[in-house]
């Protein structure tokens, strides 16, 4: 801090009262990679788990049967 006649200057960290550490960056990033992973794993296993056991294309008059 320092006094230019009437003026006072303060440098960031004093005015703020603190550091800046940037973790909420750090958090945000991580958590969104998180939960792309997870919903990505949630689309691909109901994907696996709804696949047509006979391995061909299903019509939609066989899907309307429940075949």
């Amino acid at each position: 801090m320092h006094k230019l006649g009437e003026e006072i200057h303060l440098e960031e960290d004093e005015a703020r009262g603190g550091s800046t550490p940037h973790i909420v960056r750090y958090i945000l990033a991580i958590s969104l990679a998180l939960v792309i992973l997870a919903m990505s794993a949630t689309w691909i296993s109901r994907s696996l788990l709804d696949a047509p056991s006979r391995g061909g294309p299903v019509t939609a008059e066989e899907h309307a049967l429940g075949g």
